[in-house]
């Protein structure tokens, strides 16, 4: 055994600080040693996010023993608790490719954590063994053109009737997030006992893969994809869990991705935060360090409150979630709150980086305004900040009623 399997064996035993601590630190040197030369071949010279650059990093990821820290061990990964997943993602979420090189990138996160709660025995061999292996991606297909579903999941207009053979989907998609490229799709369709998700391999002829959309972020592979699902035939045991209940399994997924989508953006706030720093402290503007201007100060202490106070909230949501289970109330209340803040406050994080660095913030040289531009999507994806309030103030509210 390595020292580097010795040391990941003990993280898996004994999840004590001094083995987190060991983690978090071999992630953050595994994502300045391999993550951040790619990713600035990716920002500066315009090098594509695809399946070769993926697999590339995560055999690097594998080899320093920081992969998976999403999966379980029986499929090479680290098995962690949601709390020691909140720090190790931030480590990794340093860079824009570091979830991608860790496997714990949108969706394949919420895909793992789905088909594990949700799959049969066979379902777990077939899609979830070679997903949380880091062999495969996978895409799931909820959001459809108008007047289709969004936010509303009472809009869902994909359908799916029963055959002799088992079941036939109809209907479009649109936004699915790395669906060029997936090994397979999760539909999520109307049935006669109301929605249910499906398992759909992607070479289905009766499954098209249109256009990429051209959308503000591109470090995902795959990209954020138009479907479109015609007389598409699946066999009975295609179903995810039981039909009728794919509103519950979409419930069930949500919170920890949510939860997830909140450590690996932080982690990039956390890296910017820092670059802005070290950038007033070594640039003069009217006889002084820039950080010697209070104003400047007020960004950075206003940055560094919304980096703590994210953290917070953060490790809340994963105590929920450990103790608690991630289908309860209290675990989708809490990752609700925690994706509406941790959005609007990496983007002021973000946004107040590119305004400390100046004109050369605007220039992606820096990389800070890559990140912002990326980083926009984050206030919309798995919950606009506008319906997350909603339900938040619903369940405030339910017990005065």
């Amino acid at each position: 055994m390595t020292t580097v399997e010795r040391d990941i064996d003990r993280i898996q035993r004994f999840d004590t600080p001094e083995t987190v601590d060991l983690l978090v630190a071999r992630t953050a040197a595994f994502v300045q040693e391999h993550v951040l030369p790619v990713e600035r071949e990716v920002i500066v010279e315009g090098r594509v996010v695809d399946d070769e650059m993926r697999l590339e990093l995560q055999r690097k990821a594998k080899d320093a023993g920081v992969f998976g820290p999403l999966s379980d061990t029986e499929y090479g990964g680290l098995q962690l608790s949601t709390r020691t997943q909140a720090r190790v993602l931030e480590a990794s979420g340093a860079s824009l490719l570091g979830p991608l090189s860790v496997n714990a990138s949108a969706p394949d996160d919420g895909n793992i954590h789905l088909l594990k709660h949700a799959g049969t025995p066979e379902q777990h061999a077939r899609y979830l063994a070679p997903l949380a292996s880091g062999d495969v991606r996978s895409s799931i297909a909820m959001t459809e053109p108008a007047p289709g579903t969004g936010s509303d999941p009472s809009m869902l207009r994909t359908t799916a009737r029963r055959s002799d053979s088992g079941w036939v989907i109809d209907g479009a998609k649109h936004f699915t997030t790395g669906a060029d490229g997936a090994a397979f799709t999760i539909v999520m369709a109307v049935t006669p006992n109301g929605p249910t998700m499906f398992m759909v391999d992607q070479n289905n002829p009766g499954l098209h893969v249109g256009r990429r959309m051209p959308t503000l972020d591109h470090s995902i592979p795959g990209g954020h994809c138009e479907m479109q699902f015609t007389e598409c035939e699946v066999p009975a045991d295609a179903v995810l869990g039981e039909e009728g209940k794919g509103m519950l399994y979409a419930g069930v997924r949500l919170a920890p991705s949510r939860l997830v989508f909140c450590m690996n953006w932080l982690g990039l706030a956390v890296r910017a935060h820092e670059m802005a720093a070290r950038h007033i402290v070594g640039r003069s503007s009217f006889g002084v360090p820039i950080a010697d201007h209070g104003m400047a100060q007020a960004h950075v202490a206003d940055s560094e409150i919304d980096i703590e106070a994210s953290r917070g909230l953060i490790r809340r949501a994963a105590e929920i979630i450990d103790t608690e289970g991630a289908d309860s109330s209290s675990a989708r209340h809490s990752a609700s709150i925690a994706k509406t803040f941790v959005s609007e406050a990496v983007w002021r994080v973000l946004d107040r980086s590119v305004q400390l660095h100046g004109g050369l913030g605007v220039c992606e040289d820096h990389l800070v305004a890559r990140f912002l531009v990326e980083a926009r999507a984050f206030r919309i994806y798995e919950g606009p900040s506008e319906v997350l309030r909603w339900s938040i103030a619903r369940r405030v509210l339910r017990p005065f009623r």
